[in-house]
């Protein structure tokens, strides 16, 4: 079993991008993250590399469970992002998505609204939840899981990185072991709130890469994107036998 991934991200039509994306090798796999620093906090593209690196920087010890250690490592990354702010006096937020693969083995994890879906059995099995006051909109019925990503309260988040309270991630993982024929897309609110569940399963069902299922998507969204649109970033990764 191998694992394809693509990773893209752009600063979109903002003047920096502060998103970042990471790969890192696991044994018989690899570790995926994409953050999204706040925007409107200072030294957002700080926080999100620090999240990035600091996930990326000490891979799980062997037959480790990859859900406690997504887990732990997240925790490190907002202990580092909170002592940055004291050394920079700032008051720099990270979102975080992350996906750790290994053997048959799968786990993911997230805070704030950044991303995780699984696509297994052609169709899409689980999606992360955002923590997020427009997601909490959408779960009492109030609006639409399309109507997400323009609501009013889309930018307001409930958990983040480089909060001492809000921060925990939530995990997850399949049900059964990961197969050929699987899929994971990463992404930041900048990519997901151009496209449709069924659009993301759709392309990955045409794709034969994981840069081509990128692609695709990427295609659809820049039809959509609005002026000044934030940054976007987004890693697809496809499970060959």
């Amino acid at each position: 079993m191998t694992l394809d991934s693509y990773s893209y991200t752009n600063q979109g039509g903002r003047s920096y991008n502060q998103d970042a994306v990471g790969t890192g090798s696991l044994p018989e796999g690899a570790v995926f993250v994409v953050a999204d620093g706040l925007g409107g906090h200072l030294d957002g593209e700080l926080a999100s590399k620090r999240t990035v690196d600091t996930i990326l920087a000490c891979p799980p010890a062997p037959e480790e469970a990859l859900g406690p250690w997504l887990e732990k490592r997240i925790a490190q990354a907002n202990a580092d992002i909170l002592a940055l702010q004291q050394e920079r006096r700032s008051n720099m937020k990270s979102t975080v998505a992350a996906l750790a693969v290994s053997g048959g083995r799968a786990a993911w994890a997230n805070v704030g609204d950044s991303r995780v879906y699984y696509l297994h059995g052609r169709a899409i099995e689980k999606i992360t939840e955002d923590h997020s006051v427009a997601y909490k909109k959408y779960k009492s019925g109030s609006i639409t899981r399309a109507q997400i990503g323009m609501d009013e309260d889309q930018s307001c988040l409930l958990r983040v990185l480089g909060n001492s309270d809000r921060n925990k991630p939530d995990v997850g993982s399949p049900d059964s072991p990961i197969e050929p024929g699987d899929g994971f897309f990463l992404c930041s609110d900048g990519m997901w709130e151009y496209l449709l569940d069924e659009e993301i399963l759709i392309d990955f069902l045409k794709a034969e890469t994981a840069q081509d299922w990128a692609e695709q998507l990427l295609l659809r969204a820049m039809d959509r994107i609005r002026p000044k649109n934030d940054n976007l970033s987004l890693i697809t990764v496809m499970v060959h036998g």
